[in-house]
């Protein structure tokens, strides 16, 4: 559990040097069970807000509803989040070989996972009060964005051997 904590304390402070180095040693595993564990806790409000509502409707076993909100909430959303961060990582590979610098797509999509940490906690904070709509989400996104180029920045450039 250790190891989780201090991934979410170092990607807290992205894009700063040395959180970036600490993160590049954390291992795809943990990589993504922190994304499960952090989409997790982003989906409370709507679990919370779908138990209340079940509520004042038709009762179901909280048993059932458990099941329905992993399968037709949770799932949906880590497969979209999952395959947001995959694009993401594309289009900074991407922008990698233009800048001429050291990354592969692996290290970029645990960067872009861990990225998302301090959105995804605001997310959750943020939803227990207020409605949230896309400008939240758009924020989010231009974010996520700018840390990466700053990641991609960090790391050096190739070297061009001649031959």
């Amino acid at each position: 559990m250790k190891v989780f904590w201090n991934a979410c304390k170092q990607s807290i402070k992205l894009p700063q040097k040395q959180a970036v180095f600490a993160l590049n040693r954390v291992g795809m595993d943990i990589t993504v069970i922190y994304m499960f564990i952090l989409l997790a806790l982003a989906s409370v409000p709507a679990l919370l807000e779908q138990i209340l509502l079940e509520q004042s409707a038709v009762p179901i076993q909280t048993f059932f509803l458990l099941i329905y909100f992993f399968i037709f909430y949770y799932l949906i959303l880590v497969v979209i989040i999952f395959s947001l961060l995959s694009i993401l990582a594309y289009i900074a590979s991407l922008i990698t070989k233009m800048l001429n610098r050291k990354l592969r797509f692996s290290i970029l999509w645990k960067m872009a996972a861990f990225t998302t940490t301090l959105p995804l906690l605001l997310f959750t904070l943020f939803s227990f009060f207020y409605p949230l709509n896309h400008l939240f989400l758009i924020i989010c996104v231009l974010y996520i964005f700018t840390v990466i180029i700053k990641i991609i920045l960090i790391y050096p450039k190739r070297v061009r051997h001649s031959s």
